[in-house]
């Protein structure tokens, strides 16, 4: 005892630490938190944004954001201006593989790392946690990951979005590689763990009508055939285990021992059970048992004739030895063909088939198209060679490793928005700017009216102080997306009539910068203020007008106002203003003196910065 670190306590003291601990313990994920040094950007600080109209793109209003800085703070501004709202979150963190691919306070975590994962941890836990409130209802998350930790984040996302799993999507990154383990094995592909609100539902896929037909004039409109049977053995089923009967030619059909029929017999109900549908007998009186046409048949006058034809193969397929039953069969024409049932279209309970889990490489699409199941739908994307491509052509270089086919992001997006929602898509590991171009492809080809923010870090190191990834490749791409660009490939010179017709819109640029709590009364400037106000009251940022010492945004219901200075002209000014627009929203260093001057039913007056510490978190005394 003399060695332990505990030797000190008396037994009270050890009997408490017990408690405590017992107390905490649960099935779940642990990591070292106490023996990390503390993520720098986890500080008692307060975070502006400040808009970069030389780095933004376009004019006026911009509901497109660019954020330039540690994603960590560029969360926290959005949970003040942007909780509860976000649509989706699509998101592609490093994947920790030990390759210098994750950096933390400002330096890249190595193989060799004694808390690599834990760090790693850490880092997610952090942001998934803001990102989380960051969510509508019906909002969702999505979260790429590699072999290395998508055990480590599942249980992680389990944690952190407790009853919110929806479950993983494994996606095909490439077309052949070689063994790169040495058990001769590949990796060739990647997950894409999803979480949802109680609300959130996939699109889906409208399902077709095209099998539906009316050749036989059924009042009751388009039928198309289908399956009578389901996936239980006789053993499973023996209630549904019978052979049926074509009343109109008096042939019988034996029952799938593998795969009994869909529906009970009449014969075998109890007195007292409760079915959910008609019996078997129901359906065919109903004529919705659709029989073979011109079918073969076969009878077996005696039990022994009947077991030789099963042991030559020469009975029906179902029929072999053993099974229940058999010699009711015995004298009877036994048909050959399968009866089927007739489904009508009126009958069809959803127009859209489910999304399936499984994300298809489009080449392999192609090898295996005809195989397929028509109760779900399968994304079609392409792998980590499309995304490449795409940089190489927007940028003229691949200017960043391992970037995600657009139409990976595209088809998740889709699947989760509407085109006139207003939804907002946030990629708060945002890259190359991939979440943000699908964002902007949906909606030139659907008219659409999604959003996207993209918060990007530089990347700064120790090692290359220079660096920024979010200027010169997240900002970069985007603006030729909008504005259109020459396509550059490897080998071609730039030039000619092959130009890229731009996608319109455009984006704010923003940059967040941290100020210390107890100096923000001193040191934040009306500019941002301005571009957070704006943004907790339209999602936007842009030139709007200044008039005077006046900053004003008319919303659909009423003035957006902020007041730099309560002179005597500033507050005839919104006084005048409110003359002809009852209602407002006032911002102002010196409430108490503006009140004295704008008064209604319609005018709400609040303190600055006060208003925004308290969104933040702050205390404002």
């Amino acid at each position: 005892m003399t060695n332990s670190k505990y030797a000190h306590l008396d037994r009270s003291a050890l009997i408490r630490i017990l408690e405590r601990r017992d107390a905490e313990r649960r099935f779940g994920l642990v990591w070292e938190r106490d023996e990390l040094e503390a993520d720098a950007a986890l500080n008692d600080d307060f975070v502006v944004l400040e808009h970069d109209l030389e780095a933004s793109c376009g004019a006026g209003l911009q509901r497109n954001l660019i954020i330039e800085g540690d994603n960590y703070d560029a969360l926290r501004v959005l949970r003040a201006t942007h909780s509860g709202r976000i649509k989706v979150i699509a998101i592609d963190p490093p994947y920790n593989t030990g390759a210098r691919d994750f950096i933390y306070n400002d330096h890249y975590v190595d193989r060799d790392h004694a808390f690599r994962h834990s760090l790693w941890l850490e880092f997610m836990y952090r942001r998934l946690s803001v990102a989380r409130e960051l969510l509508r209802p019906d909002g969702v998350i999505f979260v790429n990951i590699g072999e290395d930790e998508h055990a480590h984040l599942a249980m992680l996302m389990d944690q952190i979005f407790s009853g919110m799993r929806v479950g993983t999507f494994v996606w095909r990154t490439r077309q052949g590689a070689n063994d790169a383990g040495g058990a001769f094995f590949t990796q060739d592909h990647e997950y894409v763990l999803c979480y949802a609100g109680p609300e959130f539902r996939f699109g889906g896929e409208e399902k077709s009508d095209a099998l539906y037909t009316n050749s036989d004039g059924d009042p009751f409109g388009p039928w198309k055939s289908s399956d009578i049977t389901k996936a239980h053995t006789y053993i499973q089923r023996p209630n549904t285990y019978y052979p049926i009967r074509n009343p109109n030619t008096d042939v019988w059909y034996p029952c799938n021992p593998d795969s009994v029929w869909r529906f009970a017999s009449r014969d075998r109900v109890t007195p007292g059970q409760k079915l959910r549908t008609k019996t078997m007998e129901e359906w065919i009186d109903d004529g919705r048992v659709l029989w073979p046409r011109n079918d073969r048949t076969v009878n077996y006058r005696t039990r022994d004739e009947l077991d030789a034809a099963i042991t030559d193969g020469a009975a029906p397929f179902v029929l072999r030895h053993n099974l229940p039953d058999l010699d009711d069969l015995v004298g009877k024409d036994l048909g050959y063909g399968r009866p089927q049932f007739k489904r009508y279209l009126s009958d069809r309970k959803k127009d859209s088939k489910p999304l399936s889990s499984w994300i298809v490489a489009t080449l392999a699409d192609k090898l295996e198209k005809g195989s397929g199941d028509t109760t779900v739908t399968t994304m079609t994307v392409g792998t980590n060679t499309e995304g490449t491509a795409t940089i190489q052509s927007v940028l003229g270089s691949k200017a960043f490793t391992f970037p995600k086919p657009v139409s990976l992001l595209r088809a998740l997006i889709a699947q989760s928005t509407a085109a006139d929602g207003g939804h907002v898509v946030l990629d708060f590991f945002a890259g190359s700017g991939t979440t943000g171009q699908a964002v902007l492809e949906l909606n030139e080809a659907d008219d659409g009216d999604r959003h996207f923010i993209l918060c990007s870090n530089s990347e700064a190191t120790r090692e290359e102080p220079d660096k920024n990834v979010c200027r010169n490749i997240t900002r970069e791409r985007m603006a030729r997306i909008i504005e259109g660009y020459v396509p550059r490939t490897k080998g071609r010179k730039a030039g000619g009539n092959n130009r890229i017709a731009g996608l319109g819109s455009g984006f704010g640029y923003l940059r967040a910068l941290r100020l210390p709590v107890d100096e923000v009364r001193m040191r934040i400037s009306h500019e941002q203020i301005w571009t957070a106000l704006q943004l907790v009251h339209s999602g936007a940022v842009g030139d709007a007008p200044l008039t005077g010492s006046l900053y004003v945004l008319p919303l659909p219901d009423g003035d957006l106002v902020y007041m730099p200075n309560e002179d005597e002209s500033t507050l005839q000014a919104i006084k005048a203003r409110l003359t002809r627009r009852a209602s407002a929203i006032i911002y102002s260093w010196r409430p108490g003196v503006v009140a004295q001057y704008v008064q209604g039913e319609g005018v709400t007056i609040a303190k600055i910065p006060d208003e925004l510490l308290t969104r933040f978190g702050k205390p404002t005394g």
